[in-house]
């Protein structure tokens, strides 16, 4: 995978963000689209060889659109300054997202900022088995990998509703968000081994997504 010509191309989009510049070099794009989703397909078979409830995606499937929504989102400029993808994407759960940019990189997964429904769902797994959430929050191979939750300053002043000021996890029932992300520079990216430390981010992830979304579909 040429990263660099992908870093590239979003650079010059980034400096020409127009439908008119982007119909002119349509192949451009599609190019550096095509290489990332064999780079995806590849990363998409080795996971699915770690867990035997990966599910498994194209790289076609996996790739989100390069175009922002205008109609909710109309200050936006016409095209995204990042390629976002989302692997291990079962339905109505928390999938492992890699996003490559121009300002930022990194690989994350979780919720961020979900639903009150999604989010009620989680606070009532940690009422019921907070030990658990936190065994995986604060063990080693997540604290060397990941900074803590995504968002963790962004939580309730007070108890939500239904539960105790003095539960005993109540640091994280007021958080807002539970997802974690792991950042990467542009060097590293474009290092040979890569795919190697996306693999083991994926590998760190996978006791903190497996609990999460269990508390959202069971």
């Amino acid at each position: 995978m040429n990263f660099e010509r992908l870093f590239g191309f979003l650079e010059i989009l980034n400096a020409n963000n127009s439908k008119e510049w982007m119909d002119e070099h349509r192949g451009q794009y599609e190019a550096v689209k095509a290489d990332y989703v064999i780079w995806l397909e590849d990363l998409d078979l080795q996971l699915s060889k770690i867990d035997e409830n990966y599910y498994s995606s194209t790289g076609k499937k996996a790739i989100n659109r390069i175009n922002n929504n205008l109609l909710y989102h109309p200050n936006k400029p016409t095209y995204k300054d990042h390629f976002g993808a989302g692997l291990d994407k079962r339905p109505k759960t928390g999938d492992f997202y890699i996003h490559l940019g121009i300002e930022e990189c990194f690989v994350a997964a979780g919720f961020y900022k979900p639903k009150s429904e999604l989010l009620k769902s989680i606070r009532e797994a940690i009422d019921y088995n907070g030990d658990e959430f936190k065994k995986i929050i604060n063990s080693k191979s997540f604290q060397n990998n990941f900074d803590g939750l995504m968002g963790d300053e962004d939580q309730l002043k007070t108890s939500p509703k239904g539960f105790t000021q003095d539960h005993k996890h109540i640091d994280l029932l007021r958080l807002k968000s539970f997802a974690a992300m792991k950042p990467f520079n542009r060097k590293e990216i474009l290092a040979d081994d890569f795919k190697e430390k996306v693999i083991e981010a994926y590998k760190v992830l996978l006791p903190f997504r497996r609990y999460l979304n269990k508390a959202v579909t069971v």
